[in-house]
């Protein structure tokens, strides 16, 4: 996953850092747990804010050592007004508008307002605390003032719209071509073109939704923090070692020596699920998952969403579109929800057929051990693991033994080192948030720096749930040569001292694909920072990241770096043989429960106005109608939806899908030349992909790449689904 949404310009990155709350959480101990002073203090701290001088650390990374939670609001003032002022005077200018004296000068402005934003809106992600949070309510709404006030600039919008009508009367680059159109579409997207009460309104519904979105975040972790599963030895039958260690850390850490504690983190409930025989703790787990923000406390999500969808609702209909989903998907891939709408439905009926053969497997294997109950969601996972175990003889805790984290992270750079001639060196001299995380310098083939990788890899209470990439620095060239710095996040469950950190082979999948993110990052080479990196559309962004997942899938890699965790042993040719095979079991219910998820995105925001909203009643009713299987639920239910509420994928969350024909289709090019590391491939996949940002049509760009359109042909093969 990627966190923030593609942002409009540098000018607005106010709204892309507001979605930041839904993307991360890391903990920054010390100075934020320990921070003295209230939200509110902007007394002068010029000499001892760090985000009032230059840094003179690595890279010039955040120095974290320094930074406090009561720096924050001064230098978000102070920066905001500096930003205004740059505004003020390119807007303001007598001369000549032209690509130079106004696109470049803005893409120049809010560098100061970019580098604090982009450690805080991180902060809040991966080290929250009741002083962050609250500091994080307060600056939301104010930071899409500040964009709002930049964006509905009439002077400023007038100097833009000139450069834009003179565009090709000019000798401007492509990519200067590039980002001239696409600020004038930001402009106009973001409501330029209105007057009057209906430019105000705007304002105000964009202020409104960002402290919606901000306090939707928010109450999802607060919500996943109030559930525990506190397990005794007793209650532990059916549960692989590496998570009985896992449940022990985490209950010795709340100070329960002798318990096991299973959290609402994926990497914590999903093997629960998958493995414990009492099914009364299932149960409670499942239902503590499901219905986070749904609880009816004060953590509630309910009405937070009614009020976000039809803001939204409002939102488009200002600006002339029928509805949210006609305005998102209008500047996507797709260019329109009939577009996504047609790809999620072609993989419905397969995924439906498929996953109830799934489930006649597991009654039938029910019925053999003699259940007297009824299949429910919450028995799904662990009689489909006990199918797997006894259909391809796969059982996941055999697998997982083979995959330790240390050995997917020198995997991971070694695929970046065959493609596209990177190396990584560890750095331990680069200031941290968090002691367990990790930074590299990563270097290209002719050994220059081309930035930092920085991966946070365990799960914490202060951590919001998920895996996700995010940006400390964007790389850029206009200002000089800006070098990326760029942060893995996932939610692995961190062992006892001393013992290795054990991931399931879906683990090791998300830790590729967030990689593939991270690269995109990294290897982005281009001139002005709103076409940098992963400022692109979902629907596109999530392609460079899903083929990079097909790698640690092929055989030649599982040899070299799937090992025991004890013998080193590497994975046996028959291990990998009965992965392959498994490989499309229970795609029918992955399929299902993702698409569920995306059809009922697509549902909320074609609305076209939204009088009154219940959520539970109206994911039934969209859900019934297709024909979900009841045993199945969504991926993602809306009260902890935090892609669409919290993130920017709202109407997007398709995304994932739309990407998966392209790097299905994409990664057959390796297979179809034979080597999956194959130079001309690779060098097409950095020249179009990768190194690209948003300088090329996303169609032009795949098709540079793949030397033709995409096919669905290889999704449906990949999922199972074909015929």
């Amino acid at each position: 996953m990627l966190v923030s949404k593609k942002p409009l310009s540098l000018i607005a990155f106010a709204i892309s850092f507001s979605l930041l709350t839904s993307g991360c959480s890391k903990q920054q101990e010390v100075e934020n747990s320990n921070a003295e002073v209230s939200v509110s203090d902007t007394s002068d701290m010029s000499v001892s804010n760090p985000f009032f001088n230059e840094w003179d650390t690595p890279f010039g990374a955040p120095p974290f050592g320094q930074i406090q939670t009561k720096h924050f609001m001064p230098a978000f003032e102070k920066a905001m007004q500096q930003h205004k002022a740059q505004i003020d005077t390119i807007a303001n200018d007598d001369s000549l508008p032209n690509f130079d004296n106004t696109l470049a000068q803005m893409e120049l402005s809010g560098s100061e307002l970019s580098k604090v934003a982009r450690v805080f809106f991180n902060l809040t992600n991966t080290e929250s605390n009741e002083e962050l949070q609250a500091l994080q309510r307060t600056l939301s709404p104010k930071m899409t003032r500040h964009s709002n006030e930049i964006l509905m600039n009439t002077a400023l919008f007038e100097r833009v719209k000139a450069v834009y009508e003179t565009r090709n009367q000019t000798e401007m680059t492509a990519e200067q071509l590039r980002l001239t159109e696409r600020i004038y579409d930001d402009f106009v997207r973001a409501g330029a073109n209105l007057t009057g009460e209906n430019k105000a309104r705007l304002a105000e519904i964009n202020e409104q939704i960002s402290g919606l979105t901000t306090q939707f975040g928010q109450n999802m972790l607060n919500d996943a923090r109030a559930f525990t599963l506190e397990l005794s030895e007793s209650d532990l039958a059916g549960l692989p070692q590496t998570l009985i260690n896992a449940a022990s850390a985490q209950a010795k850490s709340r100070g329960l020596d002798d318990k096991y504690v299973i959290t609402l983190n994926r990497s914590s409930v999903e093997p629960f699920l998958k493995f414990s025989e009492r099914r009364d703790l299932r149960k409670k787990a499942f239902e503590g998952w499901a219905k986070r923000g749904d609880n009816d406390n004060e953590f509630d999500n309910k009405n937070i969403i009614k009020d976000i969808v039809k803001l939204r609702a409002e939102r488009a209909q200002l600006l002339g579109y029928e509805h949210h989903s006609d305005y998102v998907l209008s500047d996507a891939m797709a260019r329109s929800p009939e577009a996504a709408m047609d790809l999620l439905l072609k993989v419905w009926e397969p995924a439906v057929e498929k996953a109830e053969q799934e489930k006649q497997w597991i009654q039938e294997l029910m019925a053999a051990e003699g259940a007297d109950y009824e299949l429910e969601p919450w028995d799904w996972r662990y009689y489909a693991e006990k199918v797997r175990k006894q259909r391809f003889d796969l059982d996941d805790g055999e697998v997982t033994q083979y995959f330790e984290l240390n050995n997917m992270i020198e995997a991971q750079f070694y695929v970046a080192k065959q493609l596209f001639g990177l190396s990584f060196e560890e750095r331990t001299d680069i200031p941290l948030y968090n002691p367990v995380v990790r930074v590299w310098e990563v270097k290209d083939e002719k050994n220059n720096a081309i930035g930092l990788f920085f991966g946070d890899y365990y799960a914490r209470e202060t951590k919001r749930s998920g895996a996700w990439m995010s940006s400390f620095r964007m790389q850029q060239k206009l200002a000089g040569d800006i070098k990326p710095l760029i942060l893995n996040n996932m939610n692995l469950n961190k062992p006892a001292e001393g013992e290795p950190t054990l991931m399931s082979y879906g683990d090791a999948v998300t830790l590729f694909h967030e990689f593939g993110h991270a690269l995109h990052g990294l290897l982005s080479n281009v001139t002005y920072p709103s076409l940098s990196g992963t400022n692109v559309p979902r629907d596109w962004v999530e392609f460079p990241a899903q083929i990079y997942e097909h790698f640690i899938a092929q055989p030649e890699m599982l040899k070299q770096f799937a090992r025991h965790y004890q013998t080193n042993e590497p994975m046996p040719d028959s291990l990998i043989k009965r992965i392959k095979d498994a490989s499309t079991f229970n795609q029918g219910f992955a399929t299902v429960e993702y698409t569920a998820s995306a059809l009922v995105d697509m549902a909320y925001h074609r609305m076209t106005s939204v009088d009154d909203l219940d959520v539970r009643a109206f994911e039934d009713k969209v859900l019934s109608e297709y024909g979900k299987p009841s045993e199945i639920i969504m991926r993602h239910r809306s009260t902890h939806f935090s892609h669409i509420f919290a993130g920017g994928y709202s109407s997007a969350y398709y995304a994932y899908m739309w990407s998966e024909i392209l790097d299905a289709d994409g990664f057959d090019a390796f297979i179809e030349a034979n080597n999956i590391f194959d130079k001309e491939t690779s060098q097409r996949l950095y020249d179009f992909v990768f190194s690209r940002g948003d300088t090329l049509n996303y169609l032009d760009a795949y098709v540079g790449f793949r030397g033709r359109e995409p096919s669905t042909d290889a999704l449906l093969r990949n999922r199972g689904l074909s015929d």
